[in-house]
């Protein structure tokens, strides 16, 4: 195991869109895996980090690269929930799947934004193919740099170890960010 790139959590889901059965990363092992945890009310999701995710999943095959969605809502609770988004999703002709991010139990931050320590919306992860967390990414982040590393990891061997990351500095405006109470 590459202990640079631990193993990327499960997704916890309440529900599923667009696809007729439950996804989880450990049967998508051997693909890469593009997971855009986004909010319908968020302008840099809507503006940038889906119809981002919508291209990656148009240029590279389902074969080597799937592509998921998940709503994750750490604000305005009341209204974005499951019917708002299965409104959402078709209007906006989101056609990968979208995983709802299942609610904590005190209303806080979602689980798997947790357990990803994710700072906002929009976030991009790239997980390799055989299950790593390679990429969390808050924020912007531009088309050709995002295809080359999609490129980079869909070619991978077993045997790399090789990472890049960013940092929130590296990402341009247009994000919700999360407040944590420290």
């Amino acid at each position: 195991m590459n202990s640079n790139n631990p193993l990327a959590p499960e997704i916890e889901a309440s529900d599923w869109l667009n696809t007729d059965r439950p996804l989880s990363l450990a049967g998508l092992r051997g693909r890469v895996v593009v997971l855009h945890a986004f909010q319908m009310l968020c302008p840099g999701c809507v503006s940038h980090g889906l119809p981002q995710a919508r291209r990656i999943r148009e240029v590279f095959s389902e074969e080597d690269v799937a592509v998921i969605g998940l709503h994750t809502v750490f604000e305005h609770h009341d209204v974005m929930g499951a019917d708002a988004l299965r409104v959402f999703v078709h209007e906006y002709r989101i056609g990968f799947p979208v995983g709802i991010d299942k609610a904590a139990g005190n209303g806080g931050i979602p689980l798997t934004m947790q357990n990803y320590a994710l700072r906002g919306t929009p976030s991009l992860l790239l997980i390799d193919r055989r299950g790593h967390l390679r990429l969390n990414h808050f924020g912007r982040i531009d088309d050709l740099q995002m295809g080359a590393l999609i490129g980079q990891w869909v070619n991978d061997s077993a045997d790399s170890t090789s990472a890049s990351t960013f940092t929130a500095d590296d990402v341009a405006p247009g994000r919700c960010s999360v407040e944590r109470n420290s």
